[in-house]
């Protein structure tokens, strides 16, 4: 009973947290165009750029946040574990992928004239 209670209390405030950086982020953008005539356009962009500081600090101490952070560590994790191809294998299938278009194009395009030729004939 009391970790059922623990965890709604906890999914409440999480709710809680990621309004108030919903909030935030919605502030700074109603701040950039309620002050257009007022503040100097270099002003107004720092009051977005500091809401959504605010409200990405604020929605990343949530449990969702949390679990984000987790899973870009993970995902940096991964990226160094991928053998990244060499300089040579990577102009190789540029040049195959380029090759294959190539034929592709050509392929549907002798496909295309001659239904457009069937078509005429048909039709005309």
């Amino acid at each position: 009973m009391a970790t059922e209670t623990e965890t709604s209390q906890s999914g409440v405030l999480d709710i809680l947290k990621l309004l108030v950086a919903v909030a935030a982020l919605v502030g700074g953008l109603y701040a950039y165009y309620y002050y257009e005539a007022d503040l100097a356009q270099a002003i107004r962009v720092l009051m977005v750029l500091a809401g959504t500081v605010a409200g990405i600090s604020i929605a990343m101490i949530s449990t969702q946040g949390r679990r984000l952070w987790h899973f870009i560590q993970g995902s940096r994790v991964e990226i160094r574990k991928v053998i990244w191809p060499t300089k040579q294998e990577t102009t190789q299938t540029s040049i195959a992928v380029f090759v294959f278009t190539l034929i592709m194009m050509l392929f549907f395009w002798v496909l295309d004239s001659g239904l457009l030729w069937l078509t005429q004939t048909l039709v005309g």
